[in-house]
């Protein structure tokens, strides 16, 4: 990587010194140097403000490769720790004020976000472990892979849509409710609720583009899939996408997947996502305490299982959810917006293989997963007229 340098003499020698550091750090992956390269950063305080550039550049060069502020610091946290997750934190706002390129309102989201967590950041130390931990952030930086471009039609700005706020603050309401209750009958009654608000927040996006078609297009985002189980999960929130007339494709790898589909509906599968997972959980939790009463241990497999048969169940009760709000003289709309959103995958993942979910062994996992999931009283509603 060719890193550029300003002209003035005066920023020579730290310019040197990181460079140093560099050669001596970044391109190799030993213990040893990782210690030559932070004891010459260490050395030389002149270079901090160097240091940090070369890190906003860094940064900038993951925008370029189709990272996102989100992807990014989620990478981190999986690959290094907390103290690596405030570094980057601090590098992707420092280089906020200097990103040229128009951004949509998924990704200021995001930034937003950053302001919130990264508000107290931790002290730093001494030099030398200081030193250490930027030099590990940025060999992380340094070999992210290209991913898909998501930017490429971005979304209408939330704001915009008058009726989403309101809608999404009362499905927001009955998902914290669905989380906090003890009763798994409530919890799913509530979830299922909040499906129907979601399709018929979708629908009515739909009717809409259908009365004043305009210039919005499919837009996708990346969520988190952290292991463990990350399997099962994966197949929840395809479950979830799906339903809310989405398409998911999962990256393994690195431990997201991508989510294909027009704002209303990427907003709902984030929400739903997120609550059912913390109710699958929970309910998993119960269940395993209930096992182990009843003499048998705990068991990976036995969670595994867990897992996949609930986002199965939950997957089919959503999308019969889903299909209640659907009247005939809608489905040439939501036609159209499948094929739409079908495209916009095929042309970000032009080749995926599917996979055979592995390590779903254990009959009384199944059978409690798929119970939980179960549990919920999935009222309907009458076709939207």
């Amino acid at each position: 990587m060719t890193f550029r340098r300003h002209g003035t003499i005066g920023l020579v020698s730290t310019s040197s010194t990181v460079d140093r550091a560099f050669r001596a750090a970044l391109y190799d992956t030993g213990d040893t140097a990782l210690d030559t390269g932070a004891s010459l950063l260490a050395a030389d305080p002149a270079a901090d403000a160097e240091l940090s550039r070369r890190g906003e550049e860094l940064v900038a060069t993951a925008w370029r490769r189709g990272w996102q502020p989100a992807d990014v610091v989620r990478v981190v946290r999986r690959e290094l720790d907390d103290a690596h997750v405030r570094l980057v934190t601090a590098l992707i706002r420092a280089q906020a004020p200097r990103d040229d390129t128009p951004r949509g309102p998924r990704w200021r989201a995001q930034l937003a976000r950053l302001g919130e967590e990264g508000a107290d950041p931790a002290p730093r130390g001494d030099r030398f472990s200081h030193a250490t931990a930027v030099l590990e952030l940025y060999r992380l930086l340094l070999r992210l892979p290209a991913l898909e471009p998501l930017d490429g039609t971005p979304a209408p700005d939330s704001s915009d849509r008058r009726p989403e706020s309101r809608m999404l603050g009362r499905i927001r309401a009955l998902l914290a409710k669905a989380e906090a209750t003890g009763f798994p009958e409530e919890a799913e009654a509530l979830s299922a609720k909040a499906q129907e608000l979601m399709a018929r927040h979708s629908v009515d996006e739909a009717l809409l583009a259908a009365r004043a078609p305009s210039a919005e297009a499919p837009g996708a985002c990346r969520i988190g899939v952290e292991p463990p189980y990350e399997q099962a999960k994966a197949v929840l929130l395809d479950a979830v996408a799906g339903a809310n007339h989405c398409r998911a494709v999962w990256n393994e790898p690195l431990g997201f997947s991508t989510v294909v589909g027009f704002a209303p509906d990427l907003e709902a599968v984030e929400l739903l996502y997120t609550s059912l997972l913390v109710q699958a959980t929970t309910a998993m939790t119960r269940a395993e305490a209930a096992q182990r009463a009843g003499g048998r241990k705990r068991t990976k497999t036995f969670r595994q299982s867990f897992l996949a048969a609930y986002a199965h169940r939950v997957g089919t009760r959503l999308a019969a959810v889903a299909e209640t709000q659907v009247s005939d003289d809608l489905l040439p709309v939501l036609a159209s917006r499948a094929v739409a959103v079908t495209d916009r995958t095929d042309r970000l993942f032009p080749e995926t293989i599917t996979t055979r979910l592995r390590g779903v062994s254990d009959a009384a996992g199944w059978e409690e997963g798929a119970r939980a999931a179960d549990d919920a009283r999935v009222r309907t509603r009458p076709h939207l007229p």
